[in-house]
């Protein structure tokens, strides 16, 4: 790792017009409270609500990060490996899930918009954007800095709810408690647009936006659910990424969750495709509590929603063990020498379940219809509760995807790399926020494969595709090594073939997989 010097610490200029973004005074919808509850958890069914619901926090779920180096050029493998990482391009990653014959063959997407909502947003997003594709080679957005836009280009817009607070540091003499919270989004925005685009370049990229991630009152959950009914009934995506959550047991009941997950019926029946991050501590999750006064673990396995919503597609995540330096069109190449140790400790495997991804069993929500059916031979069964995760993709922070951050300047981002302050430039980012956008990204490159039309609610039609043998094999990377046990006091579930509730049925064979998903989704 480098410290920045304080010139290359300077952020991309910030600008009052800035191309794209879209300001709306909408009303968040105000619910009810919930308080809490403990004991042991549910044998099956809801969980009855006891008393008035509260909101917990909405958490970003990009789980570690390590700044490799300052300036515009990508840091190179041997950085990587000198913090026991391997760093991933746009480039290897297409590699390492095959969809460079999509790609050739004109399908990148072009057509669809991935909605990605995120806390706070970022004001210097259009910046990093253009330096993440000019540096490898992404065809560029209308919207970026610096982009020239011509008739037919796929767009980066930005709509803001209720407000676009910048991402700057505090003044010296502040008293305030910091923007340690504001800049983990702004690294969650980065890793997020940058990805979904890396992986979907002709698809155009709205960035949905809320003002705070804080509880209270309307704020929260609420208001992010009221931000992505707009997009819904607008029409204005075809595809849904979040990369947020919290622990079930965090909303202590089902009432509090009836009235946010109106939207997701509404995204189903509108053809829209909702996926979420399943979340980062494996089997372990903390309760809700005050923001900054930290959580208590739950004392029991549990997972997190909206990724355990059966209208929602969970995605987990694995430690990606393939070639860092293949090239767009070279296929999966595993690689079981070089860093990180995850690797070579399971030679011959393309991918191991990542220790922080998160799955198990929902304690609020029975298993869905297409949960119940024949399952890949091997599977852990998934009994009378949903299941989480649906699927998987690379997360592990060991194995994660370079992204290029503007940091306000001076180390005053509240964030620290090691013991030093972060500041703008290339970092190794991980966590199942990076399976999510590019997961998005890749239904969305499906919907271009569907006429243009969006496939909604594709968990049923994955789970058919599953149960046949061969099509499995031909559409899935099947991750059998690896579990999610990430507390030794609370139980995790490992990895096997087939279904798992670590990696789900595993990671997709993007030109086997989408053209069959597409088929399986009209075939109803």
């Amino acid at each position: 790792m480098l410290s920045t010097p304080r010139a290359l610490a300077r952020g991309p200029r910030r600008t009052t017009a800035r191309l794209g973004v879209l300001a709306l005074a909408l009303a968040a919808a105000a619910g009810p409270a919930l308080a809490a509850s403990g004991g042991a958890p549910p044998t099956g069914g809801r969980i009855t609500l006891t008393a008035t619901p509260a909101y917990p926090e909405l958490r970003p779920s990009d789980s570690d990060y390590t700044q490799l180096s300052a300036g515009t050029t990508p840091p190179t493998q041997a950085q990587c490996a000198s913090v026991k990482r391997r760093c991933f391009t746009p480039a290897s990653t297409r590699a390492a899930y095959n969809t460079a014959p999509l790609l050739n063959a004109g399908t990148d997407g072009r057509g669809q918009t991935i909605a990605i909502f995120d806390s706070y947003g970022s004001d210097t997003v259009a910046h990093d954007l253009h330096v993440y594709d000019q540096a490898f080679g992404v065809a560029p957005l209308c919207g970026e800095e610096g982009v020239t836009c011509a008739s037919g280009m796929p767009t980066f817009n930005r709509l803001a709810l209720q407000g676009d607070p910048a991402t700057k540091a505090p003044p010296p003499t502040s008293k305030g408690p910091g923007q340690e919270d504001k800049a983990a989004w702004d690294l969650e925005v980065s890793l997020d647009v940058e990805t979904a685009h890396a992986m979907a370049p002709g698809a155009n990229i709205l960035l949905v936006t809320t003002p705070t991630a804080e509880t209270t009152g309307v704020q929260g959950f609420p208001q992010m659910m009221a931000a992505e009914r707009y997009v819904i009934e607008h029409h204005l995506a075809t595809v849904v990424s979040q990369s947020f959550g919290a622990a079930e047991e965090s909303f202590n009941g089902g009432g509090a969750l009836d009235k946010l997950r109106s939207t997701y019926s509404e995204a189903a029946a509108a053809g829209i495709t909702v996926l979420a991050s399943s979340g980062d501590g494996g089997s372990a999750n903390s309760a809700k509590a005050p923001v900054g006064k930290g959580g208590s673990t739950i004392p029991y396995p549990t997972v997190g929603w909206p990724a355990s919503d059966p209208l929602v597609t969970g995605v987990g995540g694995t430690d990606l063990c393939t070639d860092p330096n293949a090239a767009a069109g070279a296929g999966r190449v595993v690689d079981s020498a070089d860093q990180p140790a995850v690797c070579g400790a399971n030679a011959g495997q393309g991918e191991v379940a990542w220790t922080g991804s998160g799955g198990g069993y929902s304690h609020l929500f029975g298993a869905p219809a297409y949960q119940t059916g024949t399952l890949p031979a091997g599977s852990t069964a998934v009994g009378a509760q949903r299941g989480v995760p649906d699927v998987a993709l690379q997360a592990s922070p060991s194995t994660g995807a370079l992204i290029y951050v503007s940091l306000p300047p001076d180390g005053q981002s509240g964030l620290k790399c090691g013991s030093a302050p972060c500041s703008t430039g290339w970092y190794d980012i991980g966590g199942t926020s990076l399976a999510c956008p590019q997961w998005a990204a890749l239904v969305a490159l499906a919907d271009q494969l569907n006429g243009g039309k969006g496939l909604g609610l594709i968990n049923p039609a994955l789970y058919r595709l599953s149960s046949n043998a061969a099509t499995y094999q031909a559409d899935f990377y099947d991750v059998t090594a690896g579990n999610n046990q990430t507390d030794a006091s609370i139980p995790g579930y490992g990895a096997t073939p087939g279904w798992d509730p670590v990696t789900g049925l595993g990671s997709p064979n993007a030109a086997k997989l989408l053209p069959d998903l597409v088929q399986a989704v009209n075939a109803g």
